[in-house]
Formats: C-alpha cells, sequence, structure tokens
C-alpha cells in the first residue's frame, strides 16, 4: 500500500512540474498596459516623475497623441550594436476612446534587445511604470516570451535581424540627410545614444499611415517609424516584421487589407538618402 502510495504522490509530482515547466515556458507577455484616460499633460508629468525624458510628442492619428520617453538605462541598453530600437518606450493618449497604452517594456525589450536582452533591468522599468500609472492592465495583444527574439509573422517573413538597409555614409551625413529632407516635414525627432549610434524619429506620409485606422488605433504608438543610423548606414525595421511584432493579434486577413503599406513605409523611409 505504501508502495502505491508512494507512486500516486510521485505521479502527482511529476505532472505538477511538467505543468509548471509548460507554463513558464509559454509565458504570455502583453505587448501593452493599458490604463484609464488622462490628459497628454498629465501623462507627462507622471513620466517625469518616474523619471523619463520626454522626447517628442507625436500625432499618429485624429485625437491620439504619442508620448516618446527614455531614460539613461534605456539609451544605454540601446547603444549596444544593432539595439538603438530598444531606447524609446511609448505612451498613447486616446483622445477619442479614452484610454492610455504603454508599450511593455518587457515585450519590446525582448524583441530589440534580442540576446542582449537582460529581464531584471526591463522589469524594473515595467515595474517603474506600474508604480507611477496605478490600475494598468495587460492587453490582449500577447506573445509567447520565448517567440519574442525569433519572432515573424509567418513562413518567408522577416525577422528583427532582417532590417532594411536605407543608405550608407558618414553618420553626421546620414543624421543631417533625415532631418533635413523636405525641409524638415518628416523629421520627428534625434536621439543620439553614442558616438556611432542616433536613432531618429520620422513621420509616415498620411495615406501610408492609415493603416492604423485599419488595424487598431489602441496601438498607434506604432508611430512614428524609426531609423537607426549607425556605423555608416541608416537601416530600419522591416516594415513586414515591425507591423505584425506591433500587432500581435494580426490576423492573416488583417494583414491582407494593408498588404501595399510595408514596400510604401520602405519607399519613404529611403528616400532622404537618396
Amino acid at each position: 500500500m505504501n508502495k502505491f502510495l508512494n507512486l500516486i504522490v510521485y505521479m502527482i509530482v511529476f505532472i505538477l512540474s511538467a505543468t509548471s515547466t509548460l507554463s513558464a515556458n509559454d509565458n504570455k507577455i502583453s505587448a501593452y498596459l493599458i490604463g484609464k484616460y488622462i490628459s497628454v499633460e498629465s501623462a507627462k508629468s507622471k513620466l517625469a516623475k518616474a523619471g523619463y525624458e520626454i522626447v517628442a510628442s507625436y500625432l499618429p492619428v485624429k485625437n491620439g497623441t504619442t508620448i516618446l520617453f527614455t531614460n539613461i538605462t534605456l539609451k544605454t541598453q540601446a547603444s549596444k550594436e544593432g539595439r538603438a530600437n530598444a531606447a524609446v518606450l511609448r505612451l498613447f493618449v486616446d483622445e477619442k476612446e479614452k484610454m492610455i497604452s504603454i508599450t511593455n517594456p518587457i515585450y519590446f525589450g525582448k524583441a530589440f534587445m534580442q540576446d542582449d536582452f537582460v529581464m531584471q533591468i526591463y522589469q524594473s522599468e515595467l515595474e517603474n511604470i506600474k508604480a507611477n500609472f496605478q490600475g494598468l492592465e495587460n492587453s490582449k495583444d500577447e506573445l509567447s516570451f520565448d517567440a519574442l527574439a525569433n519572432y515573424h509573422f509567418m513562413m518567408s517573413m522577416p525577422y528583427y535581424r532582417d532590417m532594411i538597409e536605407l543608405g550608407e555614409g558618414n553618420n553626421a551625413s546620414l543624421v543631417e540627410k533625415a532631418k533635413s529632407y523636405k525641409n524638415s516635414k518628416y523629421f520627428v525627432f534625434e536621439l543620439k545614444l553614442s558616438k556611432s549610434s542616433t536613432l531618429i524619429g520620422y513621420e509616415l506620409r498620411g495615406k501610408t499611415k492609415e493603416f492604423v485606422k485599419k488595424i487598431g488605433r489602441s496601438n498607434a504608438a506604432v508611430l512614428p517609424y524609426c531609423i537607426s543610423i549607425e556605423n555608416s548606414k541608416a537601416r530600419a525595421l522591416a516594415p513586414k516584421y515591425y507591423l505584425a511584432i506591433s500587432y500581435p493579434s494580426l490576423t492573416i486577413n488583417q494583414f491582407t487589407t494593408i498588404a501595399p503599406v510595408p514596400e510604401a513605409i520602405s519607399r519613404e523611409l529611403s528616400k532622404p538618402f537618396q
């Protein structure tokens, strides 16, 4: 009888252990943190109180504002080669739907830092945000943590590493081209990360950025688009990757409705460097 009971206990422990391991490996991470509506000025005030630097404010959609913010920790991490996109977090204030949405530091940190991701650093950023924005809830947009670094929408679609090359030349010259194109009409911000790395925020034309209306304004923090200038090259995340990682609940049918958009984005981003 004792042997039988021991066997039962062993089996229960084994099953619980296996379940726990599966749960840990399949841990879902939300892309955004959703909160009750506050004004743009109130959001900026809370970010400043939390120790963040406001990089820029941007209007991706009507009655909506994206606030891009950073701090020394994020900039230091993003100064590593090929990691510039991790330099900023984003807070979207939606005047229409009366809500806010903040990019999850762990989600986008893992996606953009890849093998350089340090959980302790981005967990700390998440806790800081939650401490200063009470009542945040996880968005329904989510992915498995283990899938983030090697994410792509589907077979033949680009990964994080498959960035599009926009131009080559002296770093300062590339930055100036991005800033002065069409009399700075499309320039949003410049964020210096190191002697050899700069992140540029870039405006898309009205018709191109209308994809946000089609696939979800709640994720409008996806804009402005960013260009990294590093080691004499101007590059950007492949649009088919960036849109998919920013809209993880996107279906193939929804993606089809914006089929021309990725190519249009690539063309627009490359124009300042031609």
